[in-house]
């Protein structure tokens, strides 16, 4: 998973209209990022095999499809993940 992530925040940086061009498809992409991204801070941390934290590599990857995503990218990330912010 965080390799994963790693792979969609360099593809959405990587040219100027990558990240408008992955909007359609954010239906297929982040309903998996749903599952870890509204979890607590509390209790266990969500870690990777190299003990990185998902939510935040999720949180990252977000940012950054809204900051390259253009116009509709935040209503189509809040529609599939309602507690980003």
């Amino acid at each position: 998973m965080c390799s994963t992530l790693r792979v969609l925040k360099r593809l959405v940086v990587s040219g100027e209209n990558v990240g408008e061009a992955l909007v359609p498809y954010f239906r297929q992409i982040l309903p998996i990022f749903r599952m870890f991204h509204g979890k607590s801070s509390t209790g266990d941390a969500v870690s990777g095999q190299r003990g990185e934290d998902i939510r935040k590599l999720i949180r990252e990857t977000l940012e950054l499809f809204e900051h390259h995503g253009g116009i509709g990218a935040f209503l189509q990330i809040k529609y599939v993940v309602p507690t980003y912010e």
